[in-house]
């Protein structure tokens, strides 16, 4: 028998499952497929049926984050210098991409719910999914992405899966993946920063730096507060010289405290409506 999604609709109604529609439309575009719509909807609609949720809620980038462009300009600058370098055949390759991509969410729109907003973040919208859930009535949750900043989001009742490692992250299992507590995983990543979104963190903190320096003083916002740290290490040092790095960086790693900041009223007031 060949699965229909409205047939669990009644039975998995507070189970969900939260898309990273451009993360996951990434999928088609390394296989080099210039038509996926509907192999993307097979397979969003499969994974709902694996999870047994009973909904599908697109999430999907429209640009970069003006929130986070305000607290830092250089906000992904870098991939933006990188495609300004493109041939022309690789533009047009990310146009034909992104030509079916809005086809793509064009079609799951009329079947599904699709949320998207100018220049905000998926990241954004699925935190405050997540910050909501209770309002909203979701008791299980799950976040397709293979974006590990998504890992900020997992919290009981809310887990992420990557369809790139196939790998499953949750608040059962997370020790399997960190070594920082879970309650740590911003403050982790206000120190190392983020490359990938041309964040910078602490010339000499890497993963373990990081981890001992919370397992020291156990959150970001306590290393802040104990400045000037005994600089027998440059990378001390380096911590004593820009303290506040460390608060500009939890501003944009946090996605669950900051996510209403980046949504703003009115984007909020969209969602509320279309839940």
């Amino acid at each position: 028998m060949s699965f229909n999604f409205n047939d669990i609709k009644i039975s998995t109604k507070n189970r969900v499952l939260i898309v990273d529609a451009l993360n996951l439309g990434f999928r088609w575009k390394h296989q080099g497929k210039l038509e996926f719509a509907e192999d993307f909807q097979r397979t969003i609609e499969s994974l709902a049926s694996s999870y047994k949720c009973g909904r599908v809620i697109v999430t999907a980038d429209q640009g970069a984050s003006q929130y986070r462009k305000t607290i830092l300009p250089t906000y992904k600058q870098n991939r933006k210098d990188k495609y300004a370098m493109q041939t022309e055949e690789e533009k047009y390759a990310f146009k034909m991409f992104f030509d079916e991509y809005e086809n793509t969410l064009q079609m799951l729109s009329q079947k599904h719910t699709v949320l998207r907003y100018a220049a905000t973040e998926a990241d954004d919208i699925a935190a405050y999914l997540v910050k909501k859930k209770e309002n909203f009535g979701f008791e299980q949750m799950w976040l397709i992405s293979s974006d590990r900043d998504w890992d900020l989001l997992i919290q009981e009742g809310v887990s992420r899966f990557s369809y790139v490692n196939r790998k499953e992250i949750t608040f059962d299992n997370w020790h399997d993946h960190y070594d920082v507590p879970i309650g740590s995983y911003a403050c982790y990543k206000a120190l190392t920063g983020d490359k990938g979104d041309n964040i910078p963190g602490y010339t000499g903190i890497g993963p373990k730096r990081a981890t001992d320096l919370l397992k020291e003083y156990g959150s970001a916002y306590n290393i802040y507060d104990s400045v000037p740290l005994p600089d027998r290490y440059k990378y001390m040092q380096e911590i004593n010289k820009n303290p506040d790095l460390i608060l500009k960086n939890y501003e944009l790693m946090d996605l669950i405290t900051y996510c209403e900041d980046a949504l703003g009223a009115n984007h909020m007031a969209d969602i509320e409506k279309k839940i």
